[in-house]
C-alpha cells in the first residue's frame, strides 16, 4: 500500500514544517477534522525522535489554534488509533485533531468512547457524514491561508 500521509494530495496538505505535516482528513469525522503527521514514515510513537515528538505538540496546538481562529469550534477530541485493534488503518502514525461544537450530535458525553463502544452515528451513514462534514474548497483555502500568517 502507498502510504496517503508520505504521499499526501498537495491539495490535503495545510502546513509542512519538514518535521510535521497538517493535513485535511479524507474521511472527516466532524467539519474540520485535521491530521497531524510525522514526515518521516513510523508506525508508533516510541519510533519518534524528541525533535519529532515535541513537533508533533506543537502541531496539534497549532492545528487547534488556526481551526479555533477560522471555524471558531466550541471544543476539540484530539487522540490516535495505534494498531490494527485500535482502528489504526493507515500504519503511518498520525494524530487526529477534530473540531467539535455543542450541537453537533444528540449525546457527545464520552468523546471518543463513542468509538470504542461501535455506536453508529445518530443521523448518518459514515458515507453521508463524510460528505455532510468535508469542508468547501473555500473553507480549505480560508483554512490554508490561517496556516501561512
Amino acid at each position: 500500500m502507498e502510504c496517503p500521509f508520505c504521499n499526501a494530495k498537495r491539495e490535503a496538505i495545510l502546513y509542512d514544517d519538514g518535521i510535521i505535516r497538517i493535513l485535511v482528513d479524507s474521511y472527516p469525522a466532524n467539519r474540520g477534522h485535521l491530521l497531524v503527521v510525522p514526515r518521516r514514515h513510523v508506525e508508533s510513537p516510541n519510533e519518534l525522535s524528541p525533535e519529532e515528538k515535541e513537533a508533533l505538540l506543537r502541531g496539534i496546538e497549532l492545528a487547534m489554534e488556526k481551526l479555533r481562529k477560522t471555524l471558531r469550534p466550541d471544543g476539540f477530541n484530539v487522540g490516535m488509533n495505534l494498531g490494527k485493534a485500535a482502528g489504526q488503518t493507515v500504519p503511518h502514525l498520525h494524530v487526529h485533531v477534530i473540531p467539535r461544537w455543542k450541537g453537533d450530535c444528540f449525546h457527545p458525553r464520552g468523546g471518543v468512547r463513542k468509538a470504542v463502544l461501535d455506536l453508529e452515528d445518530e443521523n448518518l451513514s459514515l458515507r453521508e457524514r463524510w460528505e455532510k462534514n468535508r469542508m468547501s474548497e473555500g473553507e480549505i483555502e480560508i483554512l490554508r491561508r490561517a496556516f501561512r500568517s
